[in-house]
């Protein structure tokens, strides 16, 4: 029997096979290099080795869905002890021809709208249930219960299921934002990762960093030339682009190799980086330059961690960098339920410090908090701020923090000791005296070291977004002084919040040229006869892998066959010659000819009036022109709308439109009226539509640009 011809044997034979590790697979060999075959051929070999297609297939031959199923090491599901946990992986190969969604909007915002449409794309899906999109089973779009693929009535409410619902109910497992994994590479190599969802965002198993080592081992191993994705995740209903970027001077992704790729209103690598620089470097001191007025909560708090600190907090990437790291050790403690993990020894400070003072220094600031302590009546706790005001003119502000940190645990004179806590409610640090006896409860420890709990993890998660909207975020960042540096750190804010667009490029091409005695791997360029447009950029080159004892006309052969297979408006392309090698007959040897050389360009034609001319480019036919103010020149994704005279986009922001505003009922460039006042807004908006076609499979996974008519 043959499904989709190729045999049920082998799936069949698969059934019954051990499962890979979703944790390692693909197996690496450590070295790092590319693989020999190009991503078109690649994808093909990986899918008959490991996947299986569930039948009846034919439903949708333009949909294909191959299924992997992976164990997910040695973990086990809750309900059976004995069945290991599993994870399906689901490839989607889509025939785009017949797609409903023809072009690709995220090609078009990272800068590769001038690609010509591939013939294939191919999603690779994990749901977050780990079941597969595929399957013998269908919901009735009436009722909702479920069908076998091959039945059309419902057995409950008789409801008629077409083609066309069936087709409805795949793209929109496409589109479902709850997949823990959804990635799209196109048959030429370049692709974007739409989706990563982590333990936050619904995995009961598989952490963020998990599936992104799946995807990147998966993208090296099938050859994948580059990968773009926008990063707009959050962490702790933060944007988490804007608090990774400052922490580690990189988004998160970075840390598999993402690194800047497109920037919205022509912001360029120069400027992220220096954006990264400047505000992470903004001193915490600048926070507290006030004169003699009332402290705020928000210099209490940073005061708090900064007295936490085992060193000193300088600037705003030490102080978030200091934050998150207790969040995650208190994340991790309380996932491996260790109580004692929660208590964490504040030690003394770095010798060079703590010599900066004598022993009598210290010993008068702590005899003047233990009167401070012993005036309190009864069991009253004795919050930070209040203990450090009461005796702020004894000595200066860094010996005092010093004091504090080191003061839970001491004896005062009378045989009372100090207990430390942090208040459960309001996140404050508060002392208290109490009979030597009675303080060792847990909040003071033995060995005469004081010990005191962190924060909990509420408390850490309010402190966070209380920094995260004060110092970091453009719209609701502090009003502080110098205004000059709080405008620079707001500008720099807004431009870490604009770069969304991040790239990775995993350069197969770099590869060697000839792969030991067996074959010579070419990167092959094409070249049009009489292109039949003017100003249509090139597509990118292809890699061809040849025998070593091929010809010219192999490698024609091969060079027509690599363009036609990737590309649809090459179906009909036929390499014709070798540029630089004129003359040269057809018949000589490919390394005679062209020894090291790791490229070759060829120059051919497409034979006929092929209709194929719309899918020249991902950006679609429609002819469009970018030139705004902030130097853009292509769609970037953010909001635009065009000049009602020269039909020019650029972005409303840059006209003076906020994104929440409406649109003027006509707008009107400088260009065109001849002055450089911009036009305001009327209070009549006009129809907004996003370019992304509302039937897209893949396309509204990213937030497209609104072109405002």
């Amino acid at each position: 029997m043959v499904v989709n011809g190729r045999p049920l044997k082998r799936m069949k034979r698969r059934v019954t096979a051990d499962l890979n590790d979703f944790l390692t697979f693909p197996s690496t060999d450590g070295s790092g290099s590319a693989p020999t075959a190009p991503f078109r051929t690649s994808i093909r070999s990986f899918l008959a080795n490991h996947a299986l297609m569930p039948p009846p297939s034919s439903l949708l031959p333009h949909l294909l869905t191959w299924q992997i199923l992976f164990r997910v090491a040695d973990a086990t599901d809750g309900s059976d002890s004995t069945t290991p946990l599993t994870v399906c992986l689901d490839v989607v190969e889509e025939d785009v021809a017949r797609s409903r969604s023809v072009y690709c909007d995220q090609c078009r915002v990272v800068g590769w709208s001038g690609n010509p449409v591939c013939s294939k794309r191919y999603h690779f899906i994990v749901k977050a249930d780990g079941n597969s999109i595929g399957g013998y089973n269908k919901p009735c779009t009436c009722c909702g219960d479920a069908l076998h693929l091959s039945e059309s009535r419902c057995k409950t409410c008789n409801h008629v299921t077409t083609t066309d619902d069936v087709e409805d109910w795949v793209y929109h497992q496409l589109e479902d934002t709850t997949h823990l994994l959804h990635g799209v590479v196109h048959a030429n190599g370049y692709g974007h990762l739409l989706r990563v969802n982590g333990r936050e965002g619904g995995s009961r198993v598989l952490a963020g960093c998990h599936i992104m080592d799946f995807w990147d081992r998966l993208c090296k191993a099938l050859g994948v030339r580059k990968v773009s994705v926008m990063d707009v995740s959050k962490k702790y209903g933060l944007e988490y682009r804007l608090l990774h970027a400052i922490t580690k001077g990189h988004p998160w992704y970075g840390d598999w190799g993402y690194e800047f790729g497109a920037g919205s209103f022509a912001l360029t690598h120069d400027a992220f980086k220096s954006a990264v620089e400047t505000l992470s470097t903004i001193p915490l001191s600048i926070f507290f330059s006030q004169g003699r007025k009332p402290r705020t909560h928000l210099q209490d708090r940073i005061s708090f961690y900064q007295s936490l600190s085992e060193c000193e907090l300088v600037n705003i990437r030490d102080l978030f960098s200091f934050l998150m790291k207790l969040i995650y050790d208190n994340h991790k403690s309380s996932s491996t339920s260790i109580d004692d993990a929660t208590c964490k020894k504040l030690s003394p400070c770095t010798p060079g410090v703590l010599h900066s003072w004598t022993k009598g220094e210290i010993e008068r600031v702590d005899e003047a908090m233990f009167r401070v302590l012993r005036a309190v009546s009864g069991s009253n706790w004795v919050s930070w701020r209040t203990l450090r005001g009461a005796v702020c003119k004894v000595a200066q502000p860094e010996l005092l923090d010093h004091c504090l940190k080191e003061l839970g645990g001491k004896l005062a004179a009378d045989g009372m000791v100090v207990v430390a806590r942090c208040n459960p409610d309001s996140g404050v640090f508060e002392y208290r005296l109490e009979a030597a006896n009675e303080s060792f409860n847990g909040v003071t420890s033995c060995n005469d070291s004081p010990v005191v709990k962190h924060p909990s993890q509420e408390i850490l998660l309010r402190d966070l977004k209380l920094f995260f909207e004060s110092l970091l975020h453009p719209q609701t960042m502090l009003n502080y002084g110098p205004e000059a540096i709080r405008d620079l750190a707001i500008s720099s804010a807004t431009k870490l919040i604009d770069c969304k667009q991040f790239m990775k490029d995993y350069k197969p091409e770099k590869t060697s040229s000839i792969n030991g005695s067996y074959t010579i791997r070419l990167s092959c360029q094409l070249e049009l006869m009489d292109p039949s447009e003017d100003n249509v950029p090139d597509p990118p080159s292809e890699i061809i892998v040849l025998p070593r004892n091929a010809t010219v006309s192999d490698l024609k052969t091969e060079a027509s066959s690599a363009f036609q297979d990737v590309y649809l408006v090459f179906r009909r392309f036929q390499a014709e010659e070798l540029l630089g090698y004129s003359g040269v007959d057809d018949s000589t040897q490919v390394k005679l000819l062209l020894g090291a050389a790791e490229s070759v360009r060829v120059r051919g034609r497409c034979s006929g009036k092929n209709g194929l001319s719309k899918y020249r480019m991902e950006r679609g036919i429609e002819r469009w022109t970018v030139d705004c103010i902030c130097g853009a020149k292509d769609d970037d994704g953010e909001r635009m709308f065009a000049c009602d005279v020269c039909g020019v986009w650029q972005h409303t922001r840059c006209s003076g439109i906020h994104d929440s505003d409406a649109v003027p009922a006509r707008f009107v460039c400088c260009r065109c009226r001849g002055t450089e006042q911009m036009s305001k807004p009327s209070g009549f908006c006009k129809d907004e539509n996003t370019s992304t076609d509302d039937n897209s499979c893949f396309g509204k996974s990213v937030a497209t640009p609104f072109k405002v008519r």
